[in-house]
């Protein structure tokens, strides 16, 4: 069987509804995307729901199903992310992600971001990492991508059957939420109460920590909080790319994507001027991209942007992130070798009218030798639903990949 292989180009949040500053288009039917629409005219195109009509997933789940696994394999955000920024996770650790945040003296939430800090938030974690909450229990907490951060908490009689202290409103404004059981055991009751111990404590010293002082005199919003969600335990995995016997690399600035590249056995590439936002270094990941598939099976390239301005409802700087999407794409064609395929897909929808990901199915295309062409001559929404492809889930599109490398088992004779 012929030997071949696939680049992955992922646009995270891509999918989304046709909206009134647009003219009632899609941010992708109303950006300039002249490589993707090539692509598309090339290739054979389709819809994807990651995992059915109408349910709407978060990134680490997106991502877990566009990197082979199925939705019972889900170990939680908060080993996903840990993973993805080089924490070590040991076995009975509860691990959550975490925002930086900003809250009143009332504890109102006045902003899930705080301001969307990126400065300094090494030294604002340092100062609350390895806390001493009760004798045995341990404290990790470390810095993610831009206001991200990640919590762990390792001791014996821990559950992660906690509930979230993030109100993940889609406005701020609402108070903190306080860590309750959601099981009747011991070990939950116990956690939730070393972590809302945490919270308070963690809360007193970031209120006084230099970095906020100084930004309380710039004007602008102190990271002062901690709000903590997606707790999780951490569950071995077989790597994919060990069941599938191939090698593969994963490009992204982006922790979640990286965590769970880990996971599934990929090795993980990033650099700090990949940031998951709109001024992500589009150049560097795509002549990676080309240098790792030059040695690798298969190979994923991130861009977060378009997720981003989709949760902030900026259906303009939208169009913009998806431009970018579309040049990094370019980028990689220009010198692509003939026997890879070039695969487009999304985690899931993130329409700015919601600001939060939503159930609707997002495109895919794949472009490469030998492909049966349908008959679309543009990568978006609308137009691709009526593509070669149809309308698969995303284990259905990641095999469809597989099978095209040539790794997936005959069944029968």
């Amino acid at each position: 069987m012929l030997k071949r292989k696939v680049i992955m180009a992922i646009a995270d949040g891509l999918g989304d509804r046709p909206h009134p500053l647009l003219e009632y288009k899609t941010p992708l039917e109303y950006a300039q995307t002249p490589n993707l629409d090539r692509l598309a005219s090339e290739g054979i195109t389709g819809m994807m729901n990651p995992i059915s009509s109408g349910i709407p997933v978060g990134t680490d789940m997106g991502h877990l199903i566009l990197f082979g696994y199925q939705p019972h394999h889900y170990p939680g955000r908060g080993p996903i992310e840990a993973l993805g920024i080089g924490m070590e996770v040991e076995p009975g650790d509860i691990v959550f992600r975490c925002n930086f945040a900003t809250v009143d003296e009332n504890g109102i939430v006045v902003d899930r971001r705080a301001g969307r800090i990126r400065e300094k938030t090494d030294e604002i974690a340092q100062a609350i990492n390895g806390m001493e909450i009760e004798d045995t229990i341990e404290v990790f907490f470390k810095p993610a991508t831009e206001h991200r951060a990640v919590l762990i908490l390792r001791g014996n009689g821990l559950s992660d059957k906690i509930s979230d202290s993030d109100p993940k409103a889609p406005n701020d404004g609402k108070p903190y939420h306080q860590v309750e059981p959601l099981d009747a055991s011991k070990e939950a009751e116990r956690t939730a109460s070393t972590l809302n111990m945490f919270l308070k404590k963690s809360h007193a010293i970031l209120s006084s920590h230099p970095v906020n002082i100084e930004r309380n005199a710039e004007g602008k919003l102190p990271a002062n909080f901690i709000l903590t969600r997606g707790a999780g335990q951490m569950v071995k995995l077989d790597p994919i790319v060990q069941q599938l016997k191939i090698s593969g690399s994963c490009i992204a600035g982006e922790s979640t994507v990286l965590g769970v590249a880990q996971l599934a056995g990929f090795k993980t590439i990033t650099d700090s001027s990949m940031t998951g936002n709109i001024d992500t270094n589009l150049e560097l990941k795509a002549r990676l991209a080309l240098e790792e598939i030059a040695e690798k099976d298969m190979v994923y390239v991130h861009i977060k942007a378009p997720d981003v301005k989709g949760h902030d409802n900026e259906p303009f700087e939208k169009a913009k992130a998806i431009e970018l999407f579309d040049q990094m794409v370019g980028l990689i064609v220009q010198q692509l070798p003939e026997n890879v395929y070039l695969a487009l897909a999304a985690d899931h929808s993130t329409p700015c009218e919601i600001g939060e990901h939503t159930g609707e199915p997002v495109p895919v295309l794949i472009h490469g030798p030998g492909i049966r062409r349908d008959r679309i001559m543009q990568y978006s929404e609308l137009v691709c639903a009526h593509g070669g492809l149809g309308h698969l889930t995303g284990n259905e599109f990641v095999r469809t990949l597989h099978g095209l490398m040539g790794v997936v088992k005959k069944q029968g004779n």
